[in-house]
């Protein structure tokens, strides 16, 4: 009985690596949706960047003052502050600014809630485009350019290609990593593959409509960007990626956040399944492969919990006597580890040392504690407090 649990393990193992291993060659293969720059738009979409923010006193005159330096015509963007919980003197720096502040108040806050209202509240037939931006975020100055040379081809739905603001610690470093191996894999690599690119929470880009429809119905705490990622694709249309348009995100510096922030990610993970798993299969069955795929794209493994589990199959393999056992997770592992070192850019790589490396086992640790806590992320929303960078470098 346990050979047979053990064999199962292996295969859905296999299945998760082949998964990692196939994307990030084709992350290699291919180009994302960007598009020539050297030529003039064919017109100057009016663009609406919402800011959803919770208690972000520390960031976010800082953040406004660098978005606003956006090479896009000054008076065909706006930056609206969602503003939950702020203090009045944030509020009265704000006042002074070019910016649009709408005051929300939950009894429960949660990032889907603050934008429902402001879709709610704003004109929205004043703006062709709303970008999302997080609190802590830097748009590049070319940002709001390239999201409208892409509705000038035709999309509807895009993501921008968001990376770190600061590497000052290990911590940092790792998690810049991370999401670079998940742009390369969840967004260039879907699209060199056909499928559409994963949203990520901000740094993204709607039609107006499109977006109000696709964040009607919000199930999970804190992953209101997966909904309405599998709302737009079940909608039918396709969600693109430009990998030039640059938005710059404070990545996380304590192994404490690091976790906080990982148990709102995983409790939001189990709930989209809960809701949207089934549906997923039935899209697959009556040949709807993109959006079918892009539910079921949820059950992939989180690399480092992939990575500890092939270890924990390796022992466990050692154990059995069988050589085979031991064998088949040691070659997925370094398959693992080849696909993740292909997937990460070079300028990070400069930044890594055997400091990062042994970090690597403690950050799997609390992310094991993060799984085992997730319940707590069920009734309320774990804010990720942000302090400001301590660099910031450019990819």
């Amino acid at each position: 009985m346990m050979l047979f649990i053990y064999i199962i393990f292996l295969l859905v193992i296999t299945l998760n690596v082949l998964y990692w291993a196939v994307f990030s060659i084709a992350g290699r293969l291919g180009k994302a949706d960007d598009t020539d720059q050297s030529h003039p738009p064919l017109r100057v979409r009016k663009i609406g960047v919402l800011i959803p923010a919770y208690k972000e006193d520390a960031v976010i005159v800082d953040s406004v003052t660098e978005n606003l330096k956006q090479t896009y015509p000054a008076d065909q963007f706006d930056l609206i502050v969602i503003a939950d919980s702020f203090q009045p003197q944030t509020l009265l720096k704000l006042a002074t600014m070019p910016v649009t502040v709408l005051e929300v108040s939950f009894e429960t806050s949660t990032v889907a809630k603050a934008i429902n209202a402001a879709l709610s509240r704003l004109p929205l037939e004043r703006y062709e485009i709303l970008v999302v931006s997080d609190a802590d975020n830097h748009m590049a100055p070319d940002f709001l350019s390239r999201i409208n040379r892409a509705f000038d081809q035709g999309w509807r739905a895009v993501q921008g290609h968001r990376v770190a603001k600061n590497i000052n610690t290990s911590v940092a470093i790792l998690d810049a990593i991370s999401e670079e191996i998940n742009n390369h894999i969840f967004r260039k690599a879907t699209r060199v593959l056909g499928l559409s690119s994963a949203t990520i929470g901000s740094g993204m880009a709607f039609e107006p409509a499109l977006m109000k429809a696709a964040m009607s119905t919000q199930h999970t705490m804190g992953g209101y960007d997966k909904e309405l990622e599998t709302n737009v694709v079940l909608s039918g249309h396709t969600i693109a990626y430009l990998e030039d348009a640059f938005i710059y995100d404070e990545k996380v510096a304590q192994r404490a956040v690091f976790e906080n922030q990982r148990t709102r990610w995983i409790a939001a993970q189990w709930q989209f399944l809960t809701f949207y798993f089934w549906r997923g299969i039935r899209e697959l069955l009556s040949g709807q492969f993109a959006s079918g795929f892009k539910v079921l794209q949820a059950v992939v493994l989180p690399k480092i919990l992939l990575l500890g589990l092939l270890v924990f199959g390796l022992i466990i393999g050692l154990f059995t006597g069988s050589p085979i056992l031991w064998q088949i997770p040691l070659l997925l592992l370094l398959v693992l580890i080849a696909s993740l070192v292909v997937s990460v850019p070079m300028y990070l790589w400069k930044r890594v040392s055997i400091r990062e490396l042994l970090l690597i086992p403690v950050l799997l640790m609390s992310f094991v504690r993060a799984v085992l806590n997730m319940r707590k992320a069920f009734k309320r929303f774990m804010h990720t407090p942000h302090t400001g960078p301590a660099d910031t470098p450019l990819p």
